[in-house]
């Protein structure tokens, strides 16, 4: 199991148990907005560190990412498994075609 499957394992755990003294209990508590909200600011300060151009402040503020985007999935109730099943759908499609089709549809 990847790293990103423990994580998220872990978060569906913080999710069913409410713990009190867990971040990410907390946040799931404040519901989906939040979580979106979280995930998003995290996502600004990965792009300000991209521009900078500072490697390990970029790869700190990419695995804050990651594991928002993991809180924010959780709590809409979208498995880390739906997501790679999405990614394997788009597999061997051009990026070009897949964001065509999607603007299609």
């Amino acid at each position: 199991m990847s790293i990103l499957h423990d994580l998220f394992a872990t978060i569906e755990a913080r999710k069913a148990g409410g713990d009190p003294k867990s971040w990410t209990a907390k946040l799931l508590a404040k519901g989906p907005e939040k979580c979106a909200e979280k995930f998003g600011e995290e996502a600004i300060e990965a792009i300000i560190e991209a521009v900078k151009g500072d490697k390990a402040a970029l790869t700190s503020e990419a695995a804050d990412v990651l594991y928002h985007l993991l809180v924010m999935l959780a709590a809409r109730d979208v498995s880390l498994a739906d997501v790679e099943a999405e990614l394997g759908r788009r597999t061997g499609t051009s990026g070009i075609a897949e964001k065509a089709a999607r603007a299609e549809s």
